[in-house]
C-alpha cells in the first residue's frame, strides 16, 4: 500500500499550481506523470539510494523531481515531492521536519 503524506501532497499541490501557471493543463500532465511513477513503487520500491539517513530517493521520469520515501513493513510512506534541482542541504532540513 502507498501512502502520501500531507507534506507531500502539498508539494504536489505547489508544483502542479507551478507548471499550470506556466501553461494550461501542464499542470495536470505533471500530476498524472507523478502518479504513474509513484504508482511504479509498488513493484520496485526499495531499489532506490538511501538519501540522507532513511529516505529512499526516486527520480521521476518526465520531471526534475524526486519522491522521497520510506518503507514500513507492507506500507510505503511518500515524505516529500521535491525539485531536484533544490540545493541538498535544503533538502535535508526539509526532510528532517517531516519526520
Amino acid at each position: 500500500m502507498i501512502r502520501i503524506l500531507a507534506s507531500a501532497r502539498r508539494d504536489i499541490e505547489e508544483a502542479y499550481a507551478f507548471y499550470e501557471s506556466k501553461a494550461a493543463g501542464l499542470g495536470d500532465y505533471f500530476v498524472n506523470s507523478l502518479r504513474s511513477d509513484i504508482q511504479n513503487l509498488k513493484v520496485i520500491a526499495g531499489v532506490h539510494r538511501l538519501f540522507w539517513e532513511h529516505y529512499h530517493r526516486m527520480l521521476c521520469k518526465k520531471f526534475p523531481f524526486a519522491v522521497y520515501y520510506t518503507l514500513q513493513g507492507s506500507e510505503i510512506l511518500v515524505f516529500a515531492v521535491i525539485d531536484s534541482r533544490r540545493d541538498p542541504a535544503w533538502v535535508r532540513e526539509y526532510l528532517g521536519g517531516s519526520k
